[in-house]
């Protein structure tokens, strides 16, 4: 019997009213991702990614279908539950950085770590050794005011994987640099995937970075469809 996904969708349903009208964004969208493997999530804009990572990262409720997260249900979870899972197995990341500006670089990787419960000591050891993984040791103590846009970017990268998440979720990581910083951090992001394991759905318009993943998938009329898999849909309910 094989390992169950470090991360499921099955058969997502999201829809909003809007103005008394009904707006089905998701449509029975599942997806499964493997520890260690890198999804691009593509799209036209307005189509459903941003809605999709924040189900996937248990941000907003389905209105029918399940997150399932190494194999165990969130659908009957409570906020509370969600939460706990979402701090301990879920890494995000953001096409702005968000980091906080009046912290460090350091002190915006070890902060999270802090609420999460671990000592200021232990942060501090492995937000150092992010900072060398994404290399940046010797940024540590700079602002973010003081960083360029690839750095901060990094620094965000490190941040979401401060709590040691199994999945990680990023949301157009590179959609605000030029297309060489771009590259560089994509190389980063794919270096700390696969060396610590993790199962990553990266949303991105940018078709030279879907070249380098290992399956691009793409959200159509709030279905995902398997480009490695001959075009296969997930079923609507």
């Amino acid at each position: 019997m094989s390992e169950p996904a470090a991360f499921a969708l099955l058969r997502v349903v999201r829809t909003y009213i809007q103005a008394a009208e009904r707006l089905e964004v998701l449509r029975g969208a599942s997806l499964s991702i493997a520890a260690g493997e890198l999804v691009a999530l593509t799209g036209p804009s307005g189509s459903g990614k941003s809605t999709l990572l924040h189900v996937a990262g248990l941000l907003e409720w389905p209105d029918g279908g399940d997150v399932v997260v190494n194999g165990i249900s969130c659908a009957t979870m409570s906020d509370d539950q969600r939460t706990i899972v979402r701090r301990r197995q879920i890494g995000f990341v953001y096409q702005f950085h968000h980091l906080l500006p009046e912290f460090s670089a350091l002190e915006n990787i070890v902060l999270p770590q802090l609420i999460a419960g671990v000592s200021k000591k232990n942060a501090a050891a492995w937000a150092h050794k992010l900072l060398v993984a994404v290399g940046l040791k010797d940024r540590a103590n700079h602002r973010p005011a003081r960083l360029s846009g690839g750095e901060q970017q990094r620094v965000a990268i490190a941040r979401a994987l401060a709590n040691r998440p199994q999945i990680l979720l990023a949301d157009e990581p590179t959609g605000n640099l030029d297309q060489h910083t771009a590259n560089e951090v994509f190389e980063v992001l794919i270096d700390l995937v696969k060396k610590t394991n993790l199962a990553a759905l990266i949303a991105t318009h940018n078709h030279d970075l879907t070249k380098r993943v290992d399956r691009v998938v793409n959200l159509q009329e709030g279905l995902i469809i398997d480009n490695s898999a001959g075009g296969i849909r997930s079923a609507p309910n």
